[in-house]
């Protein structure tokens, strides 16, 4: 592989007045205003939309289609590339930071830490890679429009946006004005309903969680046969064995990819996957962006018949990769596993890395850590608001891990100024990505792209 750095450049050693006086110096060179700045692409989505179907399983595109058709918010968050392409032909001041790459309001979440707690972060790091701080912060506020274009007027929805900048600019100069190490720690826990309300989540969804926390090692939802050599469950669409043909293959490769993995992890947490042993493993479609990538699910089992269940998927070079550093990596499943550790307050203990069936790059994590998922179909206003001021913090926090706080702080200043151009950002793409949504629309009309009949 290449010598690249696979972090961004560290400047915290330098005294913070000279830090402060780069951070400023950043708006000559972008001023903050500029971030506003678009106009109508003239690429065409759906040539970048079938590009991506070669690197995917032909028979889930269909099923891609038919959920990306559903609504231009559905498009969005399957269309990463698009506005990966789009976001390079944006001003930015040159700050890189190690990027979430996929950073829309449904990619954030709670989840069980190490420790046991529920937490608030960032859960999709498929994308993440070493790119200009803009890009997630622009994606993110983009996202609260498109989402809510239906549900309020213009003015809401550009609010929202709005939020997400200020947010994330108010985070990031407090953590400038805070002790290095103590970035490191800041951990948002979802200890109460009243946390869960405060941050627009619904605080029953938190409850569940926490009792399923309480009482089980793992909430998991994927039914198996149990018995001494337990088989999963089928169910259609999202989960299924390998066809006949080819289920051998298949299960030498994940058998392949999780001795792989198991040496990717440090020694104690090898040490708990080796007390279970693999007795089956089947395909599983995922979200809407990794719907046609290669992700499945493997079962273990230990000697008391105590089930685990992990899951794999594809990992391929991060959309950011074409229009900036290069993955510094052999293998994508780690430049995920990195990103992630790197990005997230607390991750996963039994997240690692392998090559496993077709012989592509594959990251493993437990299936389901008593994951939240939110909820924002019908959220009132006012949760719409803490729920997107909430991510724009749990954004710059995560930011705030590779990049300096307090040059960024300093580029972006007290003033509304950086917020207001990312609202005006934010409503501009809304309308590219109905557009496009549209172009995708035509495109399944005139058979240019396949699309399932409906996604039951």
């Amino acid at each position: 592989m290449p010598d690249i750095d696979p972090l961004p450049p560290q400047t915290h050693a330098l005294p913070v007045k000279q830090r402060q006086e780069r951070g400023r110096a950043l708006r000559e060179r972008c001023r903050r205003g500029a971030h506003a700045d678009w106009s109508m692409a003239s690429r065409d989505p759906i040539d970048i939309l079938i590009e991506q179907d070669r690197m995917r399983l032909p028979e889930l595109v269909p099923l891609r289609y038919a959920r990306m058709k559903a609504s231009p918010f559905a498009f969005l968050r399957g269309s990463a590339k698009a506005m990966a392409t789009d976001l390079a032909t944006t001003p930015s001041n040159g700050l890189l930071v190690q990027a979430a790459g996929d950073c829309h309001c449904l990619n954030f979440g709670g989840f069980a830490t190490p420790e046991r707690r529920l937490s608030f972060d960032i859960n999709d790091f498929d994308e993440t890679a070493v790119a200009p701080w803009e890009w997630d912060v622009k994606r993110l506020a983009a996202s609260f429009v498109v989402a809510t274009l239906q549900e309020f007027d213009k003015a809401m929805s550009v609010d929202l946006a709005e939020t997400v900048a200020r947010a994330y600019r108010e985070q990031i100069a407090a953590i400038a004005a805070a002790p290095i190490l103590e970035t490191w720690y800041r951990v948002l826990e979802l200890d109460g309903s009243k946390v869960a309300e405060s941050i627009g989540l619904d605080p029953t969804l938190v409850d569940k969680a926490d009792r399923e926390l309480k009482h089980r090692p793992m909430l998991i939802d994927i039914a198996h046969s149990g018995g001494a050599a337990p088989r999963l469950q089928d169910k259609l669409p999202d989960l299924y064995h390998a066809k006949t043909d080819e289920a051998a293959d298949f299960v030498l490769g994940v058998e392949g990819m999780l001795e792989q993995y198991k040496q990717s992890l440090i020694p104690e947490r090898r040490v708990l996957v080796e007390r279970y042993r693999f007795t089956d493993a089947a395909y599983k479609v995922v979200g809407v962006g990794s719907v046609g990538t290669l992700c499945g699910v493997a079962l273990m089992v230990s000697g008391d018949g105590e089930t685990l269940q992990l899951q794999f998927k594809e990992a391929d070079a991060s959309v950011l990769e074409a229009f900036g550093r290069p993955s510094p990596y052999g293998n994508h499943g780690e430049r995920v596993v990195r990103g992630q550790r790197l990005l997230q307050a607390a991750s996963d203990i039994l997240l690692g890395f392998g090559v496993g069936p077709r012989g592509k790059d594959f990251y493993v994590r437990q299936l389901r850590d008593a994951k939240i998922k939110p909820v924002l179909d019908d959220l009132p206003a006012r949760n719409f608001r803490r729920y997107a001021r909430t991510c724009g913090e749990v954004l710059a926090r995560a930011h705030a891990r590779s990049a300096d706080a307090v040059m960024l702080s300093a580029y972006l200043g007290k003033g509304p100024t950086f917020d207001q151009a990312i609202g005006q950002f934010a409503l501009a793409y809304a309308r590219q990505t109905e557009s496009d949504h549209a172009a995708l629309v035509d495109a399944i009309k005139a058979g240019r792209l396949p699309a399932a009949a409906q996604d039951s």
